[in-house]
């Protein structure tokens, strides 16, 4: 089954919305690319919650927080640049988004 998924546009750069709103979405495709999304944000959610915890601390570690702001950046700029069309970009970027977001919390622990 072929979906419109317009939805979709609000998640990927100015840039590339007038092309992903005229494509059409099969909804495993559409399901795919909105994991994908959403690892690319647990990461930043992992990361947004690192640089709290070490600006919560008496003495912060001002690299700590930068590395973190750093990493949020990346991530900001991969999900731009995520491809739906893509398959293996797509399932390329889940895992190692997922993978990224375990690795910060286990860091921060």
């Amino acid at each position: 089954m072929d979906i419109r998924l317009d939805s979709v546009t609000k998640s990927v750069g100015n840039s590339m919305v007038e092309e992903y709103q005229k494509r059409e979405w099969t909804g495993q495709e559409a399901v795919r690319y909105e994991a994908a999304l959403e690892a690319i944000n647990g990461a930043v959610g992992a990361y947004s919650a690192l640089i709290a915890r070490e600006e919560a601390k008496p003495e912060p570690d001002p690299a700590v927080i930068a590395e973190a702001e750093q990493g949020r950046s990346e991530c900001a700029k991969h999900r731009k640049q995520l491809d739906p069309a893509d398959a293996e970009q797509v399932a390329h970027t889940r895992s190692r988004f997922s993978q990224l977001a375990r690795e910060i919390r286990e860091r921060s622990r």
